[in-house]
């Protein structure tokens, strides 16, 4: 028969109140920005060549990205310990919110800017436009407006959690049958936000940088006539062999 100390009670969180800001926490924390990070070099390689940023574009668009998501993942673990609870639940839950609702409302709040950046003609808020030359005044200013974007949503998304009738529910939950306190916080703070950033900061990315309007379809269409010349060229040149051909048959 087993001894009751070496009985695991489910409801109670595995994770400790500073367990996502100790060494082992912090190290995760790390990890996970390299890979992220990575994850952005590897996408401005896979754009096409006529579209592809400088790099020094492709580091105005990404710092911004990179700073709103240091404000939300900050402030996740500074609020996760104080909710009633496991901190990683409560982690993973702030994480999976921000990466839906919280996305929707940066969104919103992107096409508002390029909007008013149109209509007023205010090309310092028009995100991924950075003048000719690119103006460091524009990524600053853009850059503060993401990150207010960034804390309004997470600022939204916390009140929402305040609810009582949220607080009672998600106090409920667990990372069940995880029993391991180092392997459920790998699985809150690296395993599930690795796989969610790759398709959030690619879409985000997607979000910040420059799409100039008809470039796509313009270079399509040149593409298609140099084809088209290329084949009508072939065409001739054969048609022309042909005829000496002849001539050169009937001498």
């Amino acid at each position: 028969m087993n001894d009751s100390s070496d009985t695991i009670h489910w409801s109670e969180p595995h994770c400790s109140k500073d367990a996502l800001t100790d060494t082992y926490g912090w190290f995760l924390q790390f990890l996970l920005a390299v890979l992220a990070f990575t994850c952005l070099i590897g996408k401005r390689f896979c754009e096409p060549k006529y579209a592809r940023r400088p790099w020094l574009i492709w580091f105005y668009d990404t710092s911004k990205q990179g700073l709103g998501a240091l404000i939300i993942h900050a402030a996740n673990v500074w609020l996760s310990p104080y909710q009633t609870g496991n901190p990683c639940t409560w982690y993973i839950v702030n994480f999976m919110l921000d990466s839906t609702l919280g996305l929707l409302i940066i969104w919103a709040g992107i096409r508002l800017a390029q909007y008013y950046a149109r209509v007023y003609d205010i090309p310092l808020i028009n995100f991924g436009e950075y003048g000719k030359p690119p103006m460091c005044s524009a990524w600053l200013c853009q850059g503060v407006l993401y990150a207010a974007l960034a804390t309004f949503a997470k600022s939204m998304l916390a009140l929402v959690l305040q609810l009582p009738l949220v607080q009672a529910v998600l106090s409920t939950l667990r990372l069940s049958p995880v029993s391991d306190p180092r392997l459920e916080l790998a699985i809150v703070m690296l395993i599930i936000p690795f796989f969610v950033n790759i398709l959030i900061f690619w879409v985000t990315d997607n979000f910040l940088m420059y799409h100039p309007r008809g470039v796509s379809s313009k270079l399509k269409t040149k593409v298609r006539y140099q084809s088209i010349k290329k084949d009508k060229s072939c065409s001739d040149e054969e048609e022309h062999s042909a005829d000496e051909r002849l001539l050169g048959a009937s001498v």
